[in-house]
């Protein structure tokens, strides 16, 4: 079975990357893997009333990849899963492509173009390190 792999956080343009590897993944009946990166795991503890909540930036991208495979799995009917990883979004996408030896990469290209293309983007990154084939959707 083929696995693809879609890079995503919660912002408007990763939802259509979102959307499009959902479709890719059905028509060739792929396995999808949502990874969503973080960076050193913050904790806020919250009170509300005589409740103490504890958030960490970890269990949010957790929480984001999770529900976001869900929504896949219920819209397009695939077979998704969500991941967080720590580090930056290149490298975790990079490395859990390679963990689950997948065949496409799937990522927007926010930053690929004027002065965003100077300063990096995740998409640029992946097209030139991936163990894959890599699919760059237009979300801009």
């Amino acid at each position: 079975m083929e696995t693809i792999i879609v890079g995503a956080n919660d912002s408007p343009t990763a939802a259509k990357a979102l959307e499009r590897a959902a479709v890719l993944a059905g028509a060739l009946d792929a396995r999808l893997v949502v990874v969503t990166a973080y960076g050193d795991d913050e904790v806020d503890v919250i009170g509300v009333g005589s409740d103490t909540f504890i958030v960490g930036t970890a269990q949010q991208a957790d929480d984001f990849a999770t529900q976001a495979a869900a929504r896949l799995r219920a819209a397009h009917g695939v077979d998704a899963e969500g991941v967080a990883v720590q580090g930056k979004p290149d490298a975790a996408i990079l490395d859990q492509a390679r963990a689950c030896d997948a065949t496409l990469i799937v990522v927007g290209n926010v930053r690929m173009q004027g002065v965003g293309r100077l300063l990096g983007s995740v998409a640029n990154d992946i097209a030139h390190h991936a163990p894959c084939d890599v699919y760059i959707v237009k979300t801009t």
